[in-house]
């Protein structure tokens, strides 16, 4: 284990696959990775075949778990041979109702095993995978499916009512993972009918490395989600982020805790555990950390990658409730979504034996780009060290590297295999990415210490971060002031008392309306009925007006400075912002 010196943890495993971090910065080229996979000798590029299929051929690893899945009323065990018939099964399904490569199929879906059988499915039939988070309310399936257009959903009964129907023209089939919802309408087929008659041959679509892959939503600052494009050449960062940052081994067995839509969960919950050939489980449900740890047990986990939430229901649950469990099995935990708190780095080491290794990324650069690598020493509250192959620094407005600890914007030397390649249908707010060559601003703001460690500050823009993914203010302002008695609504992202974060509302009210216990509660439930429980605001606040600016636009760090306590000034000198 690994001691603590300086407020740094030293390496916990100083052994892991990255090995010397300064020497792998110096001789890694991501050719070196393109020999790893079939298509450098073959020319035929498809990540399903690389993830499932190619284990699948060899008789050493194709009967072979590649998904375990564990659910409150199903056990069930697939192989990566089963994986291939089955993702063949869906493959032909989709072929069956027309869809072609380059169509959009999305996938509705909690935690089930259908999930990824069609995440491989899609892939192989040349589709392109849109992800929607189970807990998307009607409004926000509505505007990302409009957006892109997709012909094809895959949900299940007790999510089909949040699909409007009447409000996407081109939707066409709505694949049912269930008993039929209104007795089996010419547009509904039933997964498991159209599964049992299906082929379990199919010919893989060979497609290009820019041919794309993923179309993943998330919010700008300007409230619009946008469909952020990802191609199969992003199979390259998938395996080397899982072998150096997840450090994975082929005898691990790998748990994503991450919601289902999330780019999370597509790529370290299924696809980059799948191209080390590893066993990947999955449960249906976790809800404290006895679900975890118990887990862990049954299922002898060894590699987990999760968001600071769940190790903070670990700490809540305190050491007794570790303790009443053989947590031996694991071996290395990684964290993402959130900054991660020394508090929490030091419980878990202390509780578990092993420290938590954070990471940095986000939706628009495809897997991790900064991380605490196994072999490398941890500081506490920083996010890490760039993944070798990529440069990434804090610059100024001029895209000038910064000098060590001086707050400056967080950029990417563009060209790395996983930068998105483009916003579905928008080509100018894609390029606002690129608007300091050879830089791609993330709009993080950031700082780094003499030794290259990376200190996340926060964002640049409004945008609010959730464990769900990014979300607009604007989204959830919008529907806070259709609210009858809402007229005006701000909302920040503050410290809960549990040390999370939660989503707090300010409101002014329209006249008659005054503030009353029983408007807040009205108003709330409104917002649940059409908002995702992830971005629902947890605490409303009632005010005579917001602070906004001579574009009549609020003024969130003025919100921020009331809900700390600190002092604004008079709102008049604020107005020129």
């Amino acid at each position: 284990m690994g001691g603590i010196i300086e407020n740094v943890l030293r390496p916990h495993n100083p052994l892991g696959n990255l090995g010397d971090y300064e020497k792998a910065c110096r001789l890694f080229r991501w050719e070196q990775v393109e020999e790893q996979f079939s298509w450098s000798q073959t020319g035929r590029v498809n990540i399903a075949y690389e993830a499932i299929d190619r284990h699948a051929e060899d008789p050493s690893r194709a009967h072979k778990s590649a998904l375990i899945y564990s659910g409150a009323d199903r056990e069930e065990m697939f192989t990566y041979d089963q994986m291939r018939s089955l993702s063949n099964k869906f493959a032909n399904v989709l072929r069956g109702l027309g869809v072609e490569r380059g169509d959009r199929v999305y996938l509705l879906l909690p935690r089930i095993p259908e999930m990824y059988i069609a995440l491989v499915g899609c892939a192989k039939a040349g589709a392109v995978i849109a992800p929607l988070y189970d807990h998307y309310r009607e409004d926000a399936v509505r505007e990302r499916m409009l957006d892109s257009r997709g012909r094809v959903v895959l949900t299940v009964p007790e999510l089909v009512e949040n699909i409007p129907f009447n409000s996407l023209p081109d939707l066409e089939h709505v694949i049912l993972v269930g008993d039929p919802w209104r007795g089996m309408a010419s547009w509904e087929k039933s997964f498991y009918r159209e599964m049992s008659m299906a082929s379990d041959c199919f010919p893989t679509a060979w497609v290009g490395r820019e041919h794309p892959l993923l179309l993943i939503y998330t919010a700008g600052a300007q409230g619009r989600p946008m469909g952020l494009i990802h191609v199969h050449d992003c199979m390259l960062g998938y395996l080397q982020t899982a072998r150096w940052v997840l450090d994975l081994r082929d005898d691990d067995v790998v748990w994503t805790v991450a919601q289902p839509g999330w780019l999370m969960n597509i790529v370290y919950g299924a696809f980059a555990p799948w191209l080390c050939g590893v066993e990947l489980f999955v449960k249906s449900q976790v809800d404290s950390a006895h679900d975890i740890y118990q887990a862990i047990q049954r299922r002898g986990v060894t590699v987990m990658y999760t968001y600071p939430g769940v190790y903070r229901w670990m700490m809540e649950a305190g050491e007794e409730a570790a303790s009443a469990y053989d947590l031996g099995s694991l071996r290395h935990c990684c964290s993402a979504l959130e900054p991660l708190t020394p508090d929490l780095i030091y419980w878990v080491l202390k509780v578990l034996k092993i420290p938590i290794h954070d990471t940095w990324w986000m939706a628009e650069t495809g897997y991790i780009i900064v991380a605490n690598f196994p072999s490398m020493s941890i500081k506490p509250g920083f996010m890490g060290r760039p993944l070798p192959g990529i440069d990434v620094q804090v610059v100024d407005a001029q895209g000038n590297p910064l000098p060590p600890f001086t707050m400056g914007q967080l950029a990417i030397r563009t060209g790395w295999p996983g930068m998105a390649r483009g916003v579905w249908g928008d080509r100018e707010r894609y390029w606002r990415y690129f608007s300091i060559p050879p830089w791609f601003i993330t709009g993080d703001q950031a700082y780094r210490d003499f030794n290259g460690y990376l200190y996340y500050q926060g964002r640049m823009d409004d945008v609010i971060v959730t464990r769900g993914g990014r979300v607009s203010p604007y989204e959830v302002e919008e529907v806070l002031t259709s609210h009858p008695a809402v007229a005006e609504a701000g909302v920040i992202r503050i410290q809960g008392p549990s040390g999370g974060k939660k989503i707090k509302a300010f409101i002014a009210l329209r006249s008659p309306h005054r503030p009353t216990e029983l408007l807040r509660a009205k108003i709330l439930s409104f917002v649940q009925e059409r908002l995702s429980e992830e971005v629902m605001p947890e605490e409303i606040e009632f005010c005579s007006s917001l602070p906004k600016n001579n574009s009549n636009k609020i003024i969130r760090r003025v919100l921020k400075a009331w809900e700390m306590g600190f002092p604004v000034g008079k709102l008049e000198n604020l107005k020129q912002e």
